[in-house]
């Protein structure tokens, strides 16, 4: 310390310029927070390895809609305003691909306009980046959308980028909130305009070196980073260094007042309070540091606040001295007294409690905080919608989805099928089906629109049973072809036999007629056949021979027809008669053909058996189906988009439970099919929402126990104790739990939300620890400076108590209040670990530590310095 203040002014003025100059030359912040998205999740998650595959085969395009609630029934001046805005859209271009016209079909307008006829809804198709999308919709905002129509644009990239303007507007008000609360307090505390100037230049000085610092580890070595990132330095750096302010402040001001020269006072105060907290320091930094370990980047850009404290001490260390030195006593102006120096009295009062009465003390804790903690359901909410409110114009027009079209029609869970080989064969379809069909079965799930159920409803005409009763149908018709084939040859006989009477009984007439009897006879055997067997083959064979012998009848009466002038007209009419008999039993021979080879295919077909599904040959060739293959799959056929809709908030708990059901329901059923080695992933807000839930619940766990560790190590050394780190995290475990209890009471029990963001335990509980474990510092070191007087444990922590009870307090209030600047940012989740925070720290303050704390410490007497014994 003797070289600081040496070189006070060297130090402070190149500090300063240093911060300065990054401070212009450091990358936007914010900028690299927007960039990083809003959930990070790594490239093995379902949802990512989805986003990869259609990114890869170029077939990634965003969909957004257009929502247009209608005051009345569709008129025609609205039919042709909507065709107008289509076109108005359509010639944007780039990046838009397509937009569906709601009234260009009755088909369409089926699909996109809802059954009360209220909701008008215009997908638009964009291949893009999300900034490119919001562009777009900025435009249709401004220059597409009539001033007289109500109408709002929404989809996952708008939504995603009202979360993050949100936050951005949040952070604002949060940092402005924040230095004039801070102000206030300090000026309350001290009693002194000059005084509360100090910690706000020494913490503003370290949050904006610490964040040029952050932004350029971003930009060279990938430093995660979040919307998290920027508030969260603002309310720890403003908070906890105030804390180390006062701290630091008290303690030099106890050294003016005992009559200490200015440098020895300052001297003094970094040995003693100094110490406190360089140990403090130490815990939250190596705190914030162990969340480097985490695997989400979402909860690893904590680490960026371990970056902040390393500056924050060395600013504490450098520029705070330089102040003491320079402005000396008047530092306090006007005030000759702070109440930061006097002892707590509540403090004092609480002390009589848990030093004489230990465990009556900690029962009182007990009754406290126990009942708290057994009304905690760990109900979390993966609903981003809820981050942002209702005000935004993207959750709006999600609402009028929801409420004309159904909740989980809004954003569908997509099933991404890619292969190395095509699938849209007739062998691979009908799996795809018998996969639709096997989704449908899942409670929750509305619908599955799919390459066979492009509008959601299943075509009949591909199962076999229902092939198999139109070849029965087919066959009924051959059977009343044949017989109308032999109505017409009875009648051409009778006319033959009189005309061969006519002819004196020529004896060629005469054959002719009895040749047309038997095959008349044949026929009738032929029909009779089909209609008790079915064997269509044999009934192709005999129609082939009866065929030929009707051919040699008309060629004879023909040939008779030339030789007998007299008789030729009637003889050519019996001819042509015999000849359209012959060619109407070529068709019925063409199209029994032709079911020989349909039921040749089928028994052939694994398909068939498998799904009982038969795709005709020429079906997806069709132009009915051109549209559907465009729409349902992608890479020239090797890739298929199969959209499930929940009956569901996609959002919500039930939709996660849901879509994990699908993942398990799509994996055994592709199992031993054709699908079965192709890559099988799930898109959507559901999906992502499912893959959130995962990641986040093992990596909270990982990351708390990596954390807790390394802060009992940290501990045990500074402490030389293996006891007081124990008690001292317990005590801090105990405090999460019963304010994250009290977090959930409110937003959930109270407020209605379906749970607590699933962001909010893991940051409410890295904050509420690492911070919270900066007041057991202040106390226990100051327990561990007084017992070195030679005084008893109780005497040793009582007058700690009383010492160090109002500068926790107050620095708990002032931390507190750091947090309570999140309150008006109107981002769900930071009010929610805001309210942890805050519940957590005033609970810590004003109930545990002064209760639970010194009541086991002086339980354990000598014991607490466990095994190492107490050293000065």
């Amino acid at each position: 310390m003797h070289n600081v203040l040496k070189f006070k002014w060297l130090i402070a003025i190149s500090l300063i310029v240093l911060t300065v100059v990054l401070f212009l030359l450091a990358p936007n912040l914010t900028k690299q927070a927007e960039e990083a998205g809003s959930f990070q999740l790594s490239d093995e998650a379902s949802s990512q390895i989805a986003s990869s595959i259609l990114t890869e085969a170029d077939a990634s395009d965003q969909t957004i809609s257009l929502v247009i609630p209608l005051e009345s029934e569709m008129t025609e001046p609205m039919r042709e305003t909507l065709e107008q805005m289509v076109t108005d859209i359509e010639a944007l271009g780039s990046p838009v691909t397509s937009v569906l016209n709601p009234v260009e079909s009755e088909e369409l307008e089926d699909q996109l306009i809802s059954e009360d006829r209220q909701t008008v809804l215009m997908p638009i198709t964009v291949d893009g980046t999300n900034e490119e999308v919001n562009a777009v919709a900025d435009t249709i905002r401004e220059t597409i959308i009539p001033e007289d129509l109500t109408a709002y644009v929404t989809g996952e990239a708008i939504i995603s980028n009202d979360v993050n303007v949100s936050s951005q507007e949040g952070l604002k008000r949060t940092e402005i909130i924040t230095v004039v609360l801070i102000f206030g307090l300090l000026l309350a505390v001290f009693r002194s305009i000059v005084t509360p100037f100090v910690p706000l230049v020494a913490v503003g000085i370290s949050y904006l070196l610490s964040q040029s610092i952050v932004a350029f580890f971003i930009d060279w070595f990938g430093f995660p980073v979040s919307n998290y990132t920027q508030i969260f330095l603002v309310a720890i750096l403003f908070g906890i260094g105030t804390d180390y302010c006062i701290l630091l402040l008290s303690r030099y001001k106890e050294e003016l007042s005992a009559g200490h020269g200015v440098e020895q006072s300052i001297i003094n105060t970094y040995k003693t309070a100094g110490r406190t907290l360089l140990i403090s320091g130490v815990a939250v930094f190596v705190g914030f540091f162990a969340i480097g370990f985490a695997e989400f980047p979402i909860f690893k850009s904590a680490v960026a606040v371990a970056v902040g404290i390393f500056v924050l001490l060395l600013v504490l260390y450098t520029i705070v001295p330089f102040f003491m030195s320079l402005l000396k006593e008047k530092l306090f102006w006007p005030a000759k007294k702070s109440a930061s120096h006097k002892d707590s009295k509540l403090w004092v009062t609480m002390s009589k409690l848990s030093i004489n009465r230990p465990l009556l003390s900690m029962l009182v804790v007990a009754l406290i905080t126990v009942p708290l903690l057994f009304t905690y359901d760990n109900s979390l909410s993966f609903n981003t919608v809820d981050e942002i409110g209702s005000e935004y114009e993207s959750v709006k027009g999600l609402r009028a989805i929801e409420e004309g079209f159904g909740q989980g029609d809004s954003l569908p869970v997509q099933v991404i099928v890619k292969s190395d080989e095509s699938l849209t064969g007739r062998s691979t379809v009908p799996y795809f089906e018998s996969l639709s069909a096997e989704i449908e079965k899942i409670d929750g799930v509305e619908t599955v629109r799919s390459i066979t159920r492009p509008a959601g409803d299943i075509i009949e005409e591909l199962y076999v049973d229902e092939q198999l009763g139109l070849l029965a149908d087919g066959l009924g018709e051959a059977r009343d072809g044949i017989g109308e084939v032999q109505a017409g040859l009875t009648e051409v006989q009778a006319n033959l036999t009189a005309i061969s009477e006519q002819a004196g009984n020529s004896a060629g007439l005469t054959e002719a007629a009895a040749g047309l009897g038997q095959i008349n006879q044949q026929l009738g055997q032929v029909s009779q056949g089909l209609q008790q067997t079915g064997n269509i083959p044999q009934t192709v064979g005999a129609l082939t021979q009866i065929s030929g012998g009707l051919s040699e009848i008309q060629q004879g009466l023909a040939g008779a027809a030339e030789q007998t002038a007299e008789l030729s007209a009637g003889l050519t009419q019996l001819a042509d008669g015999v000849g359209a008999s012959n060619e109407g039993l070529a068709e019925i021979e063409t199209g029994l053909t032709e079911a020989v080879n349909m039921m040749g295919e089928m028994s052939d077909s694994r398909a068939v058996r498998d799904t009982g599904l038969f795709i005709p040959e020429g079906t997806l060739e069709s132009d009915d189906f051109e549209q559907v293959l465009d729409r349902y799959s992608f890479a020239d056929g090797t890739g298929m988009v199969m959209e499930v809709i929940l009956s569901e908030d996609p959002y919500s708990h039930e939709a996660i439970e849901i879509t994990t059901e699908i993942k398990e329901t799509v994996e055994r059923t592709v199992a031993g099919t054709p699908l079965e080695g192709t890559e099988i992933a799930f898109s959507g807000i559901s999906s992502i929402n499912s893959d959130l839930q995962e990641v986040s619940s093992s990596d909270f766990t990982n990351t708390v126990i990596i954390m807790l560790i390394s802060l009992f190590v940290v501990l045990a050394i500074l402490f030389r104790s293996l006891i007081m780190p124990l008690y001292m995290i317990g005590s801090l475990l105990l405090t999460y739990y019963t304010s994250i209890s009290i977090a959930e009471l409110i937003f959930v029990n109270g407020l209605g939300f379906d749970g607590i963001s699933w962001a909010v335990p893991f940051f409410g509980f890295v904050m509420l620890v690492a911070l919270g474990v900066d007041y057991s510092i202040f106390l226990l070191d100051r327990f561990r400076e007084e017992s070195f007087n030679g005084v008893t444990v109780r005497d040793a922590m009582r007058t700690s108590m009383a010492k160090m009870g109002t500068v926790i307090i107050t620095a708990a209030i002032i931390l507190a209040g750091t947090f309570g600047a999140m309150m008006p940012s109107g981002v769900l989740s930071l009010v929610q670990i805001a309210t942890i925070v805050i519940t957590g720290l005033l609970l810590y303050g004003l109930i545990v530590l002064p209760l639970l704390i010194p009541a086991i410490s002086v339980s354990f007497d000598r014991g607490v310095w466990w095994p190492f014994g107490k050293k000065k």
